[in-house]
């Protein structure tokens, strides 16, 4: 039976399936992109959407990478399982692209460009996700509550890894002065 609204959180514990978790981070990744478009000419905010967007697809993929992909693969018929290689191939992409920020600066010629890429590609797999693969685990015998507990706690991981960078590097800067 396919999960509806309703029962993808538990109101009791706050507990999101997994699906639902991974789709509130594709609409968080949008808002930014359509905020890059409407940034126009401003560069410092481009600069500060573009790394945000970064920083998000970078947790987002590792979480993908290390817990759905391997769940997909274990509960998902082998004929469904070219989903899951083809969005290890996407992943891949898009990080080739992250990196090429660590040395483009807004303004840069590039810059517009490479996020324009990097956000249609992002935009095409979260569509193969939300209308292939993602119905797919709704049907499996996958535990998308279980997993979604994961997910959120991986993320809270991350998160928290990269806040101690980013304080660390505005501590660093601060000192420089």
């Amino acid at each position: 039976m396919q999960a509806t609204k309703e029962n993808q959180t538990d109101t009791r514990t706050g507990t999101t399936d997994a699906l639902a978790f991974l789709e509130a981070d594709h609409r968080a990744v949008e808002k930014l992109f359509t905020a890059f478009k409407k940034a126009d000419d401003d560069l410092e905010a481009k600069a500060a959407l573009a790394q945000r967007a970064c920083e998000e697809l970078t947790i987002h993929a590792m979480l993908e990478e290390e817990l759905l992909y391997p769940a997909a693969q274990e509960a998902l018929p082998d004929s469904d399982k070219v989903d899951v290689e083809e969005a290890y191939v996407e992943h891949y992409l898009v990080k080739s692209l992250i990196a090429k920020f660590e040395t483009l600066k807004a303004g840069d010629k590039g810059f517009d460009a490479t996020f324009k890429v990097m956000s249609e590609m992002v935009d095409h797999h979260v569509e193969e996700e939300e209308q292939e693969l993602f119905p797919e685990l709704r049907k499996s015998k996958c535990d998308l509550r279980t997993l979604g507990e994961k997910l959120a706690k991986r993320k809270a991981e991350l998160q928290a890894k990269l806040d101690a960078v980013g304080s660390r590097a505005v501590g660093d800067k601060t000192a420089t002065l």
